[in-house]
């Protein structure tokens, strides 16, 4: 990934990401995802998440919300480092669905669906690594024990 220097319009857009994460209905599903979302297969997340639900809107709008952030930096619109500095949230997201992206792509006939979060989320952890050895894997593993 090459470095490039941030502007202040990536800085603005990171601001007005964060605001947009205190929107009390995207808030709300946040915290549900962070601590409800621990599904470990298919079934459990279409029981967790049924269609039409509550649980099923929330899963929707976080992962929306995080692949719509991704796309800006895949698109080159968002300083990735700049990002990386703050956007956690994003590669937790992504651990927490990436088991189940395979079969829903399948399943939806979506070869691309959340491409531009897989993207940056691989893109974040090589970051991470690159700047502090195994420090993706002590986070996976944080993730990991929230299950």
């Amino acid at each position: 990934m090459a470095k490039s220097p941030a502007t202040y319009d990536d800085v603005n857009l990171i601001l007005r990401l964060y605001d947009c994460r205190r929107e009390e209905r995207l808030r709300a599903a946040r915290a549900w995802f962070s601590e409800k979302f621990h599904p470990q297969t298919m079934d459990e997340l279409q029981t967790l998440c049924p269609p039409g639900s509550a649980e099923n809107a929330s899963l929707r709008m976080v992962v929306s919300h995080w692949d719509m952030v991704a796309s800006f930096i895949t698109s080159g619109v968002l300083n990735p480092d700049l990002f990386f500095e703050s956007g956690r949230e994003l590669l937790q997201c992504w651990m927490q669905i990436e088991a189940f992206v395979p079969p829903l792509r399948a399943l939806f006939g979506e070869p691309m669906m959340f491409h531009n979060l897989e993207k940056v989320a691989k893109q974040y952890a090589d970051w991470l690594n690159a700047r502090a050895p195994g420090s993706y894997e002590a986070f996976a593993a944080a993730i990991r024990k929230m299950r």
